[in-house]
């Protein structure tokens, strides 16, 4: 029988995976650090032994939120603030974390965000709490910080051109999110399989919402929080956030560094138990219900001990830091 997509759903990825992973953790709470539209938070809150701590920067989902309180009364809270702030959340129990790093059909599908290009308009890529929208990086970057984070944010390969072409016509117009796009298109004339617009979309999203300093210390902060013997799970979609990931959980599941950027030390102890080095992926099954998943990857550790100071991990990618901190220099 074959599947029907249903293109109004949201689809949680890697759900069952992921149940299969923190079920024998049940009886406890367990932080959803992304709720969205709340489909790892419902299929958590289904077996009555459990509670719900759900954060969301994302305003905008207050409306489910409010429904879950109604359902699930005192099993579940919401928090409308940043993972990166899940220290400042009053935690007991706590069995596991879980950060799914994806963008909900709902956010997408919402043009006015100018998420996709699709989108029509002005662009604004807020994703909730942000301190400066994507109209204001295209119409305030200089050429040469557009292009720092076309490349290294979407390693696009036409940055500079990009870059200067949109510094150029903005002098007479507002650059909206069509003409982003024809910009885009005007200079990535072959085609390939990806929409051209996607990578430099994916950079100015990633930007707007600091999302690689908000990942950094989300991991580092839920950490701190986590009890020994607790999980820690995440859903990465882009090679930038599975590569920080990898590095968290690698590093510091191993005594020896065995990082070829960073001079050799020797930990005094593991602080994760890592039972599995590759991400699980997506079965050609859910690929094929919900396309959005097929770069999906989850990656899981338990906490061994506490005390790490992450020194290495922010010092490997103080450099994404650096470019999310940018100035505005016209």
């Amino acid at each position: 029988m074959n599947a029907t997509i249903n293109l109004e759903k949201h689809f949680p990825v890697l759900l069952n995976e992921l149940i299969s992973i923190i079920s024998p953790l049940y009886g406890g709470t367990f932080i959803d650090c992304t709720f969205g539209s709340g489909g790892y938070s419902e299929k958590i809150l289904e077996d009555s032994s459990n509670n719900v701590i759900a954060i969301d920067r994302d305003n905008a989902v207050k409306t489910i939120a409010t429904k879950f309180n109604k359902k699930y009364k005192n099993r579940f809270k919401f928090n409308n603030i940043k993972f990166s702030e899940i220290d400042k959340i009053k935690k007991k129990n706590i069995r596991g974390i879980i950060f799914d790093l994806g963008y909900s059909l709902n956010q997408i599908s919402d043009l006015k965000r100018g998420l996709s290009f699709k989108s029509k308009g002005e662009l604004d890529m807020r994703m909730g709490l942000n301190d400066f929208s994507c109209k204001d990086v295209i119409s305030r970057m200089s050429q040469e910080n557009l292009f720092k984070i076309f490349k290294y944010f979407g390693d696009e390969k036409y940055a500079k051109p990009i870059s200067k072409k949109i510094v150029k016509l903005r002098k007479n117009k507002s650059i909206k999110s069509e003409i982003l796009v024809e910009i885009i298109e005007s200079i990535k004339k072959k085609q390939t399989s990806k929409n051209s617009s996607t990578k430099v979309f994916q950079a100015l999203r990633i930007f707007v919402n600091k999302e690689i300093s908000e990942l950094i210390d989300g991991l580092i902060n839920a950490y701190n929080i986590l009890p020994i013997g607790g999980l820690l799970a995440v859903v990465t979609f882009h090679s930038i956030e599975d590569k920080i990931v990898k590095f968290f959980f690698k590093e510091y599941s191993e005594i020896k560094n065995t990082s070829r950027y960073l001079p050799e030390r020797t930990l005094d102890k593991k602080y994760f138990n890592l039972l599995k080095k590759k991400p699980i992926v997506p079965t050609s099954q859910e690929i094929k219900i919900n396309p959005p998943s097929r770069s999906a990857k989850l990656r899981f550790a338990y906490k061994l001990n506490n005390g790490c100071d992450f020194k290495s991990f922010i010092n490997k990618f103080n450099h994404f830091r650096e470019i999310e901190n940018l100035d505005f220099n016209v």
